[in-house]
């Protein structure tokens, strides 16, 4: 099987770019990709990196709004200052995902931090 050529029947960059969709669709697409996808090593590495970002980003997500709801109950402004920081982080998310989207159609298989290393190693 060249590097073109998989079971999912779209080409790679496609594949990597639709991994990367932030939300449902790059979560659901990249589940597809990794039961579906046996051979391609540049689709695999885009799913289970979209995986794990989204996976980094749900937890952050849970921290941030539990520490939203305690820093509330003791001061409300508190509570906006999380709520605040965590527009921002989910705008780096958001970032992140639309980065690795571009890079994806542009056949990149370019590495997050940290997680970056261990989708590779899966793939």
């Amino acid at each position: 099987m060249s590097d073109n050529e998989n079971k999912l029947g779209i080409a790679p960059n496609l594949a990597g770019l639709l991994c990367n969709t932030p939300c449902c669709i790059g979560l659901i697409f990249s589940v597809i990709a990794i039961v579906v996808e046996k051979e391609n090593k540049f689709i695999k590495f885009h799913a289970f990196q979209s995986l794990l970002l989204h996976g980094a980003a749900f937890a952050v997500w849970i921290v941030l709004w539990l520490a939203g709801m305690i820093a509330g109950m003791i001061l409300w402004i508190l509570g906006l200052a999380v709520g605040a920081l965590s527009l921002l982080i989910a705008l780096g998310f958001l970032g992140a995902q639309i980065f690795m989207m571009i890079k994806a159609n542009n056949n990149e298989q370019f590495k997050l931090p940290v997680i970056g290393d261990l989708a590779s190693q899966w793939s």
